[in-house]
């Protein structure tokens, strides 16, 4: 049966709300397909703006490959601002209006599926903004089979339990293999009549062990706050939920057609992911150890993806993503064949963050040709040379002066150094050491240069300890020590006349962080929090000008301490401030990464180890260029590093 378009009933309420273009769809490679003409549907939501949204690469990868098939529907949704929020409760005279997609239009509760792409847990809020919305039940088990089935994705995923009250499943690791699988099931259920209802239908997903289904594990607690099992509760449900890896990016070209924004978005530009998965084994980052292992795209499928996708889109510039770019091992010869292909137009090459040790000025030369030269982005993440041992950063101060030095003496005038604070072992003079770095930074870029108007700017994130990472068991810094330690080394940046001007210094306060810690590493007894923030006003949390630490925290000693008899003796510093023991049940440890636990102990060890002692700890290499470091992926995943070199060149162009 149609579905009907809402867009009648909005039209009229847009000039009332900011931005009303962001709402009306029809962008450039938008789809728009007849609902009677597919088996499945599915509406794919960003849990934030539409400017945020919009150029999510996963979202825009599944629209595609779901699209293209001629027997599954996809449309996109997105959090509506608190204005628009408000109208659509208010409604007209047939009601409120319901949560719907940008694409047709039509309802989200009318979909088959609901799947939600999780890149941050401060989304969280915003799903049940859009689950009220929608009118679908904020809870799993109140849902009929008229609604759809809510499905959570993305790196946040790998641990769902803060949300599993609010989802019907997750899936961890790539999706687009896994979401034509779930379209295949659900064909199948429908077609056969929907037997045993959305309880069958999920117990179809779960059974092979590639879906999450939380309702199908009961959780128990110690006396002591801490879970004790997380266990099946019917049979045939597996005991682990294994990640799915995409083995061979090459033959998944996606984004193909670009979607082109109608309103203005965080990212401009054609993105192409060159690899996926890193092995650098930095201890902090939870993206490097749950996209294990490396997998290249050839450099032929790259240039063809840009070729395609600017002609697709008429973007002007290409970003070539990975969580490590520069380590493509063929990324002089895309650099230099993108350059070559693209040179005297108005097309633009960037990339984002890079390792100080996979920099070189040819490289940088090579994307700067076509556009302005902007400034470089390093990211030594400690600022001592202790903590980037304890953290697996193999960046020394000499490799980053050096790097710098060489930037500097070709032209560029600006760099910005990312760093955290908060890791694990950090001192007070740990932080100090990054004004001295930075200081260095200018110095040397004024000798080589010759100049005064050398700039550096440096940027402050506060380290959120995250599963499936050796961090998983560290004590989070409270938010006061964060603060302090930040206000200290901007007095001491500011205090120095010769240098102070020429650092700039970007940071968060501690709040949001300890607020992110409590959802990364929270367990289900989380969601009573979520709940109970969202109905007191809770939204768009990754927002600093709509993120309230007051209500979260107020809302987290409420919901905690009317926990039920057995679940109850935690709170806010439990989940975020304490430091975990290797026996202790972690809420994620039933969701397998591939990553062995035992082997992500002895990383944790051995970064304390490095904290007491830098020079007795070696460093542990990429194992792409090493012996296997048995951290588990590829044998428990069946699953193999994937990188070149091909030998292959990319050519100019032909013009027909």
């Amino acid at each position: 049966m149609s579905v009907a378009s809402v867009f009648p009933r909005l039209e009229p309420k847009l000039p009332s709300v900011q931005k009303p273009i962001q709402y009306v769809g029809g962008e450039l490679n938008s789809t728009v397909k007849d609902w009677d003409s597919v088996d499945v549907h599915w509406a794919l939501m960003y849990p934030d703006a539409y400017e945020v949204g919009l150029p999510n690469q996963g979202v825009a990868i599944l629209y595609e490959v779901l699209n293209e098939r001629d027997w599954i529907l996809a449309e996109r949704t997105y959090s509506v601002w608190p204005d628009l929020e408000s109208v659509m409760r208010a409604g007209d005279d047939a009601g409120p209006i319901p949560q719907f997609t940008v694409d047709s239009h039509r309802p989200v509760r009318a979909f088959d599926l609901l799947g939600v792409s999780f890149s941050t847990e401060l989304g969280y809020t915003n799903l049940l903004t859009a689950l009220d919305l929608a009118g679908i039940p904020l809870r799993a088990v109140h849902r009929t089979d008229d609604d759809p089935l809510v499905i959570a994705g993305g790196h946040a995923a790998f641990n769902p339990e803060p949300v599993a009250d609010f989802i019907d499943a997750a899936v961890l690791g790539d999706g687009e293999e896994v979401v034509l699988a779930i379209s295949d099931v659900v064909r199948e259920w429908k077609n056969e009549g929907r037997p045993g209802g959305r309880d069958e239908l999920l117990r179809r997903l779960a059974v092979g062990g590639s879906v999450y289904v939380p309702a199908f594990y009961d959780v128990t607690y110690a006396a002591d706050g801490k879970i004790k099992e997380v266990v099946p509760n019917r049979p045939g449900i597996p005991h682990r939920v294994r990640k799915h890896t995409l083995m061979d990016l090459d033959a998944w070209p996606y984004p193909a057609k670009p979607l082109v924004p109608l309103a203005e978005t965080v990212h401009e530009r054609y993105s192409v992911e060159i690899f996926r998965g890193c092995t650098r084994g930095c201890r902090f980052c939870q993206a490097g150890m749950i996209t294990r292992p490396v997998r290249e795209r050839s450099i032929n499928t790259i240039g063809d993806m840009v070729e395609n996708g600017i002609r697709q889109s008429g973007f002007e510039e290409v970003g070539l993503l990975s969580l490590s770019s520069a380590d493509h091992t063929e990324i002089g010869d895309i650099a230099t064949g993108l350059a070559d292909r693209y040179d005297g137009s108005n097309i633009s090459l960037s990339l984002p963050s890079t390792r100080v040790d996979a920099f070189n000025i040819t490289l940088a030369n090579e994307f700067s040709r076509n556009g302005r030269r902007s400034g470089l982005t390093f990211a030594p993440e400690g600022g001592s040379e202790r903590m980037r041992k304890v953290i697996n950063k193999a960046v020394t101060e000499e490799d980053l002066i050096r790097t710098v030095a060489t930037a500097y003496s070709h032209g560029w005038r600006q760099v910005k150094l990312y760093f955290m604070c908060g890791l694990p072992t950090e001192t007070d003079d740990d932080v100090l050491e990054i004004a001295e770095l930075a200081k260095k930074v200018i110095a040397k870029g004024r000798e080589v240069s010759g100049r005064n108007d050398i700039r550096c700017t440096v940027s402050i994130g506060g380290f959120v300890p995250k599963p499936h990472t050796p961090f998983q068991w560290a004590a989070q810094l409270d938010h006061e020590t964060t603060d302090e330690r930040l206000r200290l080394l901007r007095e001491t940046v500011r205090a120095d006349k010769r240098f102070g001007r020429a650092i700039g210094f970007r940071y968060h306060d501690g709040k949001p962080g300890i607020i992110e810690g409590l959802l990364s590493r929270g367990d289900r007894r989380v969601g009573r929090v979520i709940e109970e923030v969202w109905r007191d006003g809770g939204r768009f949390d990754g927002w600093s000008e709509h993120f309230s630490f007051e209500r979260w925290t107020e809302c987290a000693e409420r919901a905690l301490s009317a926990l039920p008899d057995g679940e109850g003796g935690v709170d806010l510093d439990w989940y975020t401030v304490r430091e975990r023991d290797y026996d202790e049940v972690l809420p994620w440890d039933h969701l397998d990464s591939g990553l062995d636990k035992d082997w992500l102990w002895a990383d944790w060890e051995d970064s304390l180890a490095a904290a007491a002692d830098p020079d007795g700890v070696e460093d542990v290499e990429d194992c792409r260029w090493t012996p296997c470091y048995d951290c588990g992926v590829c044998p428990e995943m069946d699953t193999e590093i994937q990188i070149g070199p091909t030998g292959q060149k990319l050519l100019p162009l032909s013009v027909v």
